[in-house]
């Protein structure tokens, strides 16, 4: 039928080019089928969280949710290892206590998402959808208190987000090329965030605007915190020992009682440290 069709585009006796082109795109797309979907839908999703028995934690260890709207669901402490979250609609999702090692969140809407006692080992967080307007309201961000982040990734704005407690251990935080896209919301914003008591041991963070953001009684021993924002930080009683510190700004910064001041790398490249608070 397609190939009757487009035969009988002609000029001049000669096939249209157009028309070639056209046959060529129908035959790929008959050859490819369907567009890859989820595995699950979200109803299906909805469904396995609600029937499961009390107790028991719903598996979905390694399916392909991307994209699907999942928000407001309680997942009940759900099993999401290495998880295709890609695009999915967390809002207001209770996800506290559930394992999602290894997870792609990336470009995920979790606005007021609670990944409170999560695992979110080695997973990856890039450009998510945080905000739910412009303005940047603290009160849309994810809840990350005592979440398991180590080695994760992280590219994200999010001011005002609450890390309190988490284990960032090797964690990457900072913006990347994603492809290059454009008109994507700026990735390297946490202004006003609070690291109180997180371990960020040998964490790689780098050109983040963390202005007045909290860091009190943290761990960032042997982190890499180069060309950061660092403005009316606090980092009282805060374990910096070793810490690479090049290129990032220090005005206003709070360091009272800060451990580790003598062993910091790049403190010559460093701006405004002589305007820290003591």
């Amino acid at each position: 039928m397609l190939m009757t069709k487009f035969a009988r585009l002609r000029f001049g006796g000669a096939v249209s080019t157009l028309a070639v082109w056209a046959l060529a795109l129908a035959q790929a797309l008959l050859i490819a089928g369907p567009a890859s979907a989820a595995d699950l839908s979200a109803r299906e999703v909805t469904q396995s969280v609600f029937r499961a028995e009390a107790g028991v934690r719903v598996d979905f260890t390694g399916k392909d949710l991307s994209n699907l709207d999942l928000a407001g669901l309680d997942f009940k402490s759900a099993i999401m290892k290495n998880a295709n979250l890609y695009g999915v609609d967390l809002s207001s999702a209770n996800l506290t206590g559930a394992d999602l090692a290894g997870a792609k969140l990336d470009r995920a809407i979790v606005i007021k998402t609670n990944f409170s006692g999560a695992n979110l080992e080695g997973a990856s967080i890039r450009k998510p959808s945080v905000f739910s307007s412009g303005g940047f309201d603290y009160a849309d961000v994810p809840l990350f208190e005592h979440t398991n982040l180590k080695g994760a990734r992280i590219s994200a704005r999010m001011d005002g987000a609450n890390f309190k407690g988490a284990d960032l251990t090797g964690a990457r935080i900072g913006p990347e090329d994603m492809n290059s896209e454009s008109g994507m919301a700026p990735s390297s914003f946490m202004m006003g965030s609070d690291f109180t008591g997180a371990i960020l041991t040998g964490a790689d963070i780098r050109e983040v605007n963390f202005t007045f953001a909290r860091f009190k009684g943290a761990i960032l021993t042997g982190a890499r915190l180069t060309d950061l924002d660092l403005t009316n930080a606090d980092f009282s009683d805060a374990d910096l020992t070793g810490a690479d510190v090049s290129g990032s700004n220090f005005d206003g910064a709070k360091i009272s009682g800060v451990k580790g001041l003598g062993t910091l790398k790049g403190l010559g490249t460093a701006k405004n440290f002589d305007k820290v608070r003591k």
